[in-house]
């Protein structure tokens, strides 16, 4: 697993995939599974992941977190920077700190509060979590106005943030105020675009933004880091064909859910089997199976041609 700090460089060097998490009929950890998934990214040729919503780290309890933040140390490859998640709640967040503190993570992402907080009480839980891990970390703004431009930008100033997940999702990802108004706050470079490939090539065109995460690079990570290196040489024509590949498997997500579709997409396209979804969470319906099935599989088939890679 790569410890080094995290730089620009780094969140630009690769897709940040955002993997699901397997696990077996009884909830444990399915550890043959995970190594599978993991093996299937960076042999696409994805050296960041990053585990948050889509592993369902929302329900992840305290007595588990060490015995699987250690699993996924060592489950990757020597280059693969692995991102843990921790939250959302404040208590969470600090007895996580203090599991993360004693390992060798470079950094780890705070889950977004959806309530309660407010600006300042989230600032002020950010320094403390920073405090707590001894190391700037990566702040996951998933809502409009999550956090003020002002108070992101004097965080960036304390050194307490690596990196910014944006991931508000816009019907139109060229119209939006608040990430206009961050980008006046701050360098384009804490921002990474985290709502995967569909507003992937707006977020780089219009607002200058060099990194994105993803999902669907799951099941097709050749293709996703296609994309990337297309857009950072501004081949955009060619990077929208990319793109469009993924567009029926981010519909599932977007019509039904993107954190169960993409769990039972791994499976369904033959990558590895996640098995069950964790509480608060359930798998898809037969219905949404038979759907998400041939779109995952498709995706699939297509990321092991070579004009995929």
């Amino acid at each position: 697993m790569k410890t080094t700090p995290v730089t620009a460089a780094d969140l630009q060097r690769s897709v940040i995939a955002v993997p699901p998490l397997a696990r077996k009929a009884d909830l444990s950890l399915d550890t043959d599974a995970n190594q599978a998934l993991l093996r299937h990214l960076e042999q696409g040729g994805v050296r960041n992941v990053m585990y948050g919503g889509n592993a369902n780290f929302y329900n992840v309890g305290v007595s588990e977190y060490a015995r699987l933040v250690d699993f996924l140390a060592e489950a990757a490859g020597d280059d693969t920077w692995v991102l843990p998640s921790a939250g959302p709640d404040y208590g969470k967040l600090i007895d996580q700190a203090a599991i993360l503190r004693t390992r060798a993570f470079p950094t780890a992402m705070l889950l977004p509060m959806s309530f309660p907080y407010t600006d300042a009480g989230l600032a002020d839980g950010i320094r403390r979590f920073s405090d707590a891990l001894g190391k700037p970390v990566v702040v996951y703004l998933k809502s409009s106005g999550y956090l003020a431009p002002a108070t992101v930008a004097g965080l960036v100033d304390e050194g307490r943030i690596v990196a910014l997940k944006y991931a508000v999702v816009r019907d139109d990802p060229t119209d939006d105020p608040y990430l206009e108004a961050l980008l006046q706050a701050v360098d384009s470079r804490w921002l990474v675009s985290g709502v995967g490939e569909r507003p992937a090539i707006a977020h780089f065109r219009k607002f200058g933004l060099k990194s994105f995460t993803s999902g669907s690079v799951c099941v097709a990570p050749r293709g996703s880091m296609r994309l990337l290196r297309l857009l950072h040489e501004g081949r955009f024509d060619e990077a929208e064909q990319v793109r469009a590949r993924y567009l029926d498997l981010e519909d599932c997500r977007d019509e039904i859910s993107p954190i169960r579709v993409l769990h039972d997409a791994v499976t369904l396209a033959g990558v590895a089997d996640m098995g069950p979804m964790l509480p608060l969470l359930t798998g898809l319906s037969d219905a949404e199976r038979d759907r998400v099935g041939p779109v995952a599989r498709r995706l699939l088939e297509w990321d092991r041609e070579p004009a995929a890679a």
